[in-house]
């Protein structure tokens, strides 16, 4: 069992109960961040979709989700709404990590703007856009062992022109995984896992 934040307890059960269950802590030690950070900027999906990309990329180690309000979302989260689609994509990411037995439970930002997206980028080491028309795979990249490496995924309806080159300009190499065009909800899941093969399963 854990915090969520690193600090891991492991013990022995002393009884188990309808009222819960009590643990006798054996020892407790902390498991550090692993390298690199990831941060996966997901454009809103439809329906219930945001919620599974949240757990698919929960359990492949993503350490950072920014919730995007791209130009294209079908899914808007009205101002009076925010608030309620952020702490369901927390609670989502909270389940995941329990599911996993992640000590680390990823953070899950407020709602970004691309311009905002565009300034968090100046922040990381790697930026990638996942775009279907892009001419260079993801696996002719030349990948950081530490650091922080950022995966922006559109919206069901496409990125925009704009949004391509503005996140271009802001340092971002766009990038295809294969002839395949991804599920917004899997295509984070799938380049956090290339990603992890050659930096953390390697």
């Amino acid at each position: 069992m854990g915090d969520g934040r690193g600090t891991v307890a492991e013990g022995d059960v002393v009884s188990a109960g309808p009222h819960g269950l009590r643990v006798a802590v054996v020892r407790r030690f902390e498991v550090p961040v692993q390298e690199p950070e990831f941060v996966l900027v997901q454009a809103l999906p439809k329906g219930d979709r945001g919620p599974l990309a949240v757990d698919l990329a929960t359990e492949l180690g993503v350490d950072r989700i920014v919730p995007w309000a791209a130009s294209r979302c079908i899914t808007r989260w009205r101002e009076d709404r925010v608030a309620k689609g952020v702490a369901k994509w927390r609670s989502a990411a909270h389940a995941a990590s329990k599911q996993s037995r992640r000590p680390h439970v990823p953070e899950v930002t407020d709602l970004m703007t691309t311009r905002e997206v565009c300034g968090m980028l100046a922040d990381v080491d790697l930026a990638v856009v996942l775009h279907e028309q892009a001419r260079r795979p993801l696996s002719g990249l030349q990948i950081p062992q530490s650091g922080s490496i950022a995966v922006i995924v559109g919206p069901e309806g496409g990125l925009t022109d704009g949004e391509v080159v503005a996140f271009r300009a802001a340092g971002a190499e766009a990038v295809r995984l294969g002839p395949e065009v991804l599920r917004t909800s899997t295509a984070g899941a799938a380049t956090l896992a290339a990603l992890s093969m050659r930096t953390r399963w390697a």
